[in-house]
């Protein structure tokens, strides 16, 4: 359902329809989403040079092999059925969904049904500056950019904004959403939501603000936001707790929040600056993208594209040349923070880049702690980090480095998780990313002809706490240089690997793969094939056409080896390319197997989750079809494997980020980033109003549920 809220006119400005206006560059992303968001790195010398093999060499096998079994018409029946046998255990069991209505429609869910089990009729394709729900479904805007969130903030006035009031306020472009129960009180939560990065164009009126305070506020908007929600009247609704004198968890953190540095790099020479001698603590986490949360009740977040943030212009040191050019440090950086904050200067200040590109570690039960960086888990563009738990009890931790042709990583705790919620136990579980072992995948077709899985795969050591797996590299440099000792071991290049999760019901983990433009361009031309042109649409209701490169991405499912489910610390495992994204029409799409008639079109998969039964969430960020980002559910197990199917839709202009299923499958959590970004739109020109509770969009995050 769609809630376009009634407002009234503000005086002198005309507010939007919901017709959108504006051009297009990658899928639905607009060149002021490319240069604010990750520095138009699509135009930026390819970070990875090293030559290792890419996973695109694998999948052309995967994809002649099903081009070979669909032949005869009867190929779609029996790779199915195959990879549906393939589930097995606890998967197998899992019940189906939106099953058995012409189209893939399904049944409008009954009252009391949950979004684990209820069917729905999938949202169509559109371009509308609203969010869309299923027929039968509402969503509240739960907190907006400039919202309070601690005691004593101001109101947010946008002609009138202030570094103070903007650190004590919801920050800006809202990314990954974290949902925390508080022990002993049912009927609240704790909301963590990351704060990527700032688009000043639609942010500020026109001379309102100088240059200087428009990056000083820019900063202090970056971060993370705790906010302490309370369960509404209807079931599976929720509000924010306004009476924040009682909302003792809420916090703000910002540019200005110290952080400190754990595991075997921290206070090496590495990170030492005129600021911090020790390398042990830093000011400020940046680019936060993704996240997830500990079995210990801590959230994690990754830093992704801090290289935009500093100044490399000037004349650098020799001897970091070629770890900044592997990192995308080069050039004057795109959001000019130098001008304000000379640590941003990399000319004065070259260890300062080494301080970020981490993933941090948050305890929102305690506000007044300081966040930690964990340097075990390796310096990346991390889009997130996600924690499952080994059969011995070894917490690990699986990652992907968002950049074409980079890499997936995994961390296996040296220490083990202790049960429980006493203190004890879990000061001792808040230190177990502080040692272990840092991997990296490498993935190889089997070469096999069943269609069972369609490869195996190896997680390579990098590093443990005491001894370095790389030569010519210490402890303390595969840490630092992550992306350099991977280089070196030969892992397999992906296609911007995302959010990389594991599913807590069949145990296997599933891997975003957003898109790769430069996919047979760049990348080596005898990768030919349906991975290296795709289908996409210049507009909603345009013909599809061919492009170039990888544009809409993949769904990859790996099995860790072991007896049952497997083993999460196992060094060896299987895969399966689940989604070959894209528009059911085109030929190189695939769905698991499932009858492509049935299912939703779907473009660029960014971040996952799951629901209790195990099926699979898709948030999209960049839509190469044409119409907006959504949110999109897909069965992993039995007859309704790969069945895509469209649950919300986001604003114009705006990518989907977060979701997370929640309170007992009731709700689903999710951040509407960036509405309106669109090439020429400007405060006093917007493309969306989105909430439409002012003449300028709010990125905000938002809760979908039954309607009463």
């Amino acid at each position: 359902m769609t809630t376009t809220p009634q407002r009234p006119a503000t005086a002198g400005r005309t507010l939007l329809s919901l017709t959108p206006v504006g051009g297009k560059r990658h899928g639905s992303r607009d060149l002021m989403t490319c240069k604010y968001k990750c520095g138009n790195a699509c135009d930026a010398p390819l970070a990875n040079v090293s030559g290792n093999p890419h996973i695109a060499a694998e999948l052309t096998k995967v994809v002649k092999r099903r081009s070979l079994l669909r032949a005869g018409g009867a190929g779609a029946l029996v790779l199915g059925g195959l990879a549906s046998a393939a589930t097995g255990g606890a998967a197998a069991a899992a019940p189906a969904v939106g099953a058995g209505a012409a189209g893939g429609a399904g049944a409008v869910g009954r009252p009391g049904t949950t979004l684990a089990t209820t069917g729905f009729r999938s949202v169509a394709p559109n371009r509308r500056d609203a969010v869309t729900t299923a027929d039968g479904f509402d969503h509240d805007v739960l907190i907006s950019w400039g919202d309070k969130v601690e005691a004593g903030a101001p109101a947010f006035d946008v002609h009138h904004q202030t570094v103070e009031a903007a650190r004590q306020q919801f920050g800006y472009n809202n990314d990954y959403v974290g949902v925390l129960p508080i022990p002993g009180r049912k009927k609240r939560a704790l909301l963590v939501t990351n704060h990527e990065y700032t688009d000043e164009e639609l942010m500020y009126p026109t001379g309102a603000y100088t240059a200087e305070e428009v990056l000083a506020l820019n900063m202090s908007y970056h971060g993370m936001s705790v906010v302490e929600i309370r369960q509404g009247l209807v079931p599976g609704s929720w509000l924010r707790v306004e009476q924040l004198g009682r909302a003792q968890y809420n916090r703000r953190v910002h540019i200005a929040t110290e952080f400190r540095f754990d595991g075997a790099a921290a206070g090496s020479e590495l990170l030492r600056t005129a600021a911090d001698p020790t390398g042990t603590r830093v000011l400020g986490t940046i680019a936060n993208c993704a996240g997830g949360t500990t079995p210990w009740g801590t959230v994690l977040s990754g830093e992704e594209n801090f290289n935009n943030y500093f100044d490399a212009s000037g004349d650098l040191p020799a001897e970091y040349a070629e770890q900044n050019a592997r990192y995308g440090i080069t050039g004057s950086g795109s959001n000019g923070w130098s001008a304000v904050d000379e640590r941003f200067d990399v000319t004065l200040h070259p260890h300062e880049p080494h301080r970020f590109g981490w993933v941090v570690e948050l305890d929102p039960f305690m506000p007044g702690s300081r966040p930690v960086k964990h340097t075990m888990l390796g310096r990346l563009k991390h889009e997130g980090a996600n924690v499952s738990l080994s059969k011995d009890g070894h917490a690990v931790v699986y990652m992907g480095d968002d950049e074409r042709g980079d890499y997936l990583y995994k961390f296996v705790s040296r220490d083990t998780f202790v049960p429980g919620e006493g203190r004890r136990a879990r000061r001792h579980n808040k230190t177990l990313l502080s040692a272990g072992t840092l991997y990296v995948a490498v993935l190889t077709g089997d070469g096999s002809e069943d269609g069972l899985h369609d490869g195996t795969g190896v997680w390579l050591p990098l590093t443990s706490d005491t001894e370095s797996y790389v030569d010519g590299m210490s402890v303390e440099e595969v840490l630092v240089f992550t992306r350099l000792a991977a280089d070196t071991v030969g892992a397999t290049a992906m296609d911007r690997p995302e959010d990389v999760e594991p599913n807590p019901v069949n145990g296997r983990i599933y891997a975003a793969l957003t898109n790769n433009s430069k996919r047979g361009t760049t990348f080596a031309a005898d990768e030919a094939n349906p991975l290296t042109t795709s289908m996409v649409r210049s507009a909603l209701g345009e013909p599809l056409t061919e492009a170039a490169g990888n544009r809409n991405g993949y769904v990859l499912e790996i099995t860790p080896d072991g007896r049952g489910r497997g083993d999460h610390a196992a060094t060896t495992f299987t895969w399966d390319l689940m989604l070959i994204c894209g528009d059911p029409e085109a030929e190189e799409t695939w769905f698991a197997g499932y009858d492509k008639s049935l299912v939703s079109p779907i473009s660029c998969p960014d971040n996952v989750a799951f629901d209790s039964v195990g099926n699979l969430w898709i948030a999209t960020d960049g839509n190469a079809l044409g119409s907006n980002d959504g949110i999109f559910r897909v069965p992993v197990a039995g007859d309704e494997r790969g069945h895509v199917k469209q649950f919300v839709t986001m604003p114009y202009g705006s990518e989907a980020c977060g979701p997370l299923v929640a309170d007992d499958d009731r709700s689903l959590f999710f951040a509407v980033q960036h509405p309106g970004e669109v090439d020429g739109s400007t405060f006093e020109s917007q493309a969306s109003t989105w909430p439409h509770t002012d003449d300028f969009p709010r990125p905000s995050v938002c809760v979908a549920f039954r309607r009463a």
